[in-house]
């Protein structure tokens, strides 16, 4: 009987570890969107000739909200995990938030083809 205990307790603590390593992932793709936003809406427009900063000050821009909610959601992901396992059970993440992620993501992924397209 004490090895099912010390398994549970195992598997509990495996978990928690699993929960910090998730935070940090929200936080590299906070960090990773950040330095996208700089590239794309400072140091793009800086050292080329010729194009209108705007579309690639909007696509950064986008991309450091991006990162915002990346490390906010990350936060709140984790708080939630935290207390489903306090209490023995399980946070899915919410559909919302994941549909919400993706049509960022895809929003952002045409916003620079159009700037690679059409800016410049």
């Amino acid at each position: 009987m004490a090895n099912l205990v010390d398994e549970a307790r195992d598997a509990t603590r495996r978990t928690r570890l699993a929960n910090e390593r998730t935070i940090l992932a929200w936080w590299r793709s906070g960090l990773t969107a950040f330095a996208v936003g700089i590239g794309a809406g400072k140091l793009v427009p800086a050292v080329a000739d010729d194009v209108e900063p705007w579309p690639y000050e909007l696509v950064g821009a986008g991309f450091t909200v991006l990162g915002v909610a990346f490390v906010l959601y990350g936060y709140a992901r984790q708080r939630a995990v935290d207390r489903a396992l306090a209490a023995g059970g399980y946070a899915p993440p919410e559909p919302l938030a994941v549909a919400l992620f993706t049509a960022a993501g895809a929003a952002l992924g045409i916003g620079v083809l159009l700037v690679v397209l059409f800016a410049g």
